[in-house]
């Protein structure tokens, strides 16, 4: 039993205890904004040192802890007060349910003596809550504290990971109870996702490596379950002993790195030439991968025709968008481990497919050298393929990339280059959205620690809806670089009403143009203007050298509207009615 657990035997109230719990699971950062029902929890956090970190929004809060979770696998820790506080977490514990992300939240509530009778701030938050989470813990008895905070470690980080809800009503916070000390431990393999992992069954194991045996173009795609799986070492060794190709989703990005010859890059509604190989694919492994609407190209690059291997931790997820011939249900490394024990050494399939695997790099080349209108581009305004490809060069290979909503997340999951597997890139994908970019860059900063950097992508649009939490960052040393795509628009929006709609035909996406280097520098932050493409790659160097502050790069992009999506140049594109290629 730990010292700090020793000290518990004496009376406490319920948010001493819930302080107490989480000191033992280590030093995650919490974020949060206080209230009085959780006060006492508050001042137990000062007491023990617990790292709690104000928040000027919660949804940013729960952002923040979110990037946090990917680029560690520990869950993110956030906290918000009743009402108004529980309700702001919604679009970001969306973001980590849809993304499979641990998370916890302890939410404030009522004094249940007085509960339902109007309360300041009261509202039904459960029933809001409730459908975007894993679980609702709700602790009605004060001894059950540390049972409540056990649980919810538990079911955050096992099956598919998710967010899970504590709430605390105010006289449980506030009230007393004598705790033993063997109350208080937390099961160390419920600290980080993948908890609790499953095999596959053997029979349709059999079945899956029999089909990828015979395959002549077999090809992986794979999808963020990789990452929570850390499941990169048996990827890399089933795709290097078997001859077999990985595409990737944007969630999926650095499953292996891009610069691997058997890289195949991005697949969907963005890709290098990744679909072409579906297109032509006698197999398709699929490894933790939803395959939504995004991943499919809204669920036509997949036809019934094809032969779909599909790994998921959920077996409800396998079959419901796409036909698959042999169910894996279970986890991804396992998963891979287990495929690759069912294969022999694949010596002689790696020679079968010698011209099939020839064709990757080959056709990667022919494609880099297509992109480099975009990654080279020396027009004016800048053109954002250019930052990409100036990221490309300049990034440490243990950098990470945050991608918010919109295109910055498409820009990057196109264009950037991981130079080794792991999450490298961050892109709220769960929910896709807008404002990510600053607390995403505190969450992955705080997560990767001051050694390694972090470089955040957002729109001016996507800026100016968080940009009070670049004050948090500047607060407690998250000292990250954020590029803003400062085009005067909601760009994506823009672009896709001038592709549905025609040139000219706008309506609420334009935005003043701000200049968003003067405002870093007034938030004691650093703030650069970049209006020159040839000037970018020094901006980049002097923020990434900059570790006593964030740092803001204001890049003045194209103000054309039919060259603001990464994979079309849309000045000649006309989406019909119910599509959406872009």
């Amino acid at each position: 039993m730990s010292e700090t657990a020793s000290n518990t035997l004496r009376p406490m109230t319920g948010g001493q205890a819930l302080a107490e719990m989480l000191k033992l699971a280590g030093n995650t950062p919490m974020f949060g904004m206080g209230g009085f029902q959780l006060l006492p929890f508050y001042e137990a956090c000062r007491v023990l040192g617990v790292k709690h970190y104000l928040i000027n929004d919660e949804r940013c809060g729960a952002f923040a802890a979110d990037a946090y979770a990917r680029v560690t696998n520990r869950p993110g820790l956030v906290d918000a007060t009743l009402g108004p506080g529980a309700t702001n977490l919604v679009t970001g514990l969306v973001e980590s349910f849809n993304a499979g992300m641990p998370l916890i939240a302890i939410v404030g509530d009522a004094n249940r003596e007085h509960a339902t009778k109007n309360m300041t701030q009261e509202t039904r938050q459960l029933d809001i809550l409730r459908p975007i989470v894993k679980e609702i813990i709700r602790i009605e008895v004060i001894k059950r504290v540390p049972e409540a905070v056990r649980r919810a470690f538990a079911v955050a980080t096992s099956g598919r990971p998710g967010p899970v809800v504590i709430d605390v009503p105010e006289d449980i916070a506030h009230g007393e109870y004598d705790f033993e000390a063997a109350d208080f431990w937390l099961d160390p393999g419920t600290l980080k996702a993948q908890a609790r992992r499953s095999r596959p069954d053997g029979t349709e194991l059999q079945r899956a490596a029999a089909m990828l045996a015979k395959a002549e173009r077999p090809i992986i795609l794979a999808g963020g379950g990789i990452h929570i799986s850390e499941a990169y070492e048996a990827l890399l060794g089933l795709a290097e002993k078997q001859g077999i190709p990985v595409a990737h989703t944007m969630s999926g990005k650095g499953a292996v790195a891009c610069s691997h010859p058997l890289s195949a890059g991005l697949f969907g509604r963005y890709d290098r030439i990744a679909n072409g190989l579906i297109a032509t694919s006698d197999c398709i492994l699929v490894v933790g991968c939803k395959l939504g609407e995004i991943a499919t190209k809204r669920f036509s690059l997949l036809p019934p025709s094809k032969t779909v291997i599909h790994v998921d931790i959920l077996p409800e997820e396998i079959g419901r968008t796409t036909k698959t011939e042999v169910t894996l249900a279970g986890d991804a490394r396992l998963a891979l481990e287990d495929l690759a024990s069912a294969l022999d050494d694949g010596t002689d399939r790696v020679s079968r497919r010698a011209g099939y695997l020839a064709e990757i790099p080959q056709k990667m080349g022919e494609w880099m050298k297509g992109a480099a209108d975009r990654l080279e581009s020396k027009e004016t305004p800048i053109n954002i393929g250019r930052l990409m490809g100036e990221l490309n060069r300049i990034m440490p290979e243990d950098a990470v990339l945050v991608a918010d909503g919109g295109f910055a997340g498409h820009w990057g999951g196109l264009l950037f280059n991981t130079k080794k597997a792991g999450r490298h890139f961050v892109a709220d994908r769960g929910f896709a959205s807008i404002g990510y970019g600053v607390p995403g860059g505190i969450g992955a900063q705080l997560g990767v620690g001051p050694s390694r950097r972090v470089v955040s992508m957002t729109g001016d649009g996507g800026f100016n809806m968080s940009m009070g939490d670049l004050e948090t960052a500047k607060r407690v040393g998250a000292n990250f670089v954020v590029c803003i795509f400062n085009n005067a628009a909601s760009g994506y929006v823009k672009a896709l009403q001038h592709s549905v709609y025609g040139p000219g035909s706008y309506q609420s996406s334009d935005l003043v143009e701000f200049n968003y280097a003067n405002i870093a520098n007034a938030m004691g932050c650093h703030g650069i203007r970049v209006e020159d493409p040839e000037k970018l790659s020094g901006a980049l160097a002097e923020g990434l050298a900059n570790t006593s502050s964030p740092t803001v790069l204001d890049i003045v992009v194209t103000r054309d509207p039919g060259r603001m999506l990464p994979g079309v140049d849309n000045r000649t594109l006309k989406v019909t009615k119910g599509d959406r290629p872009v």
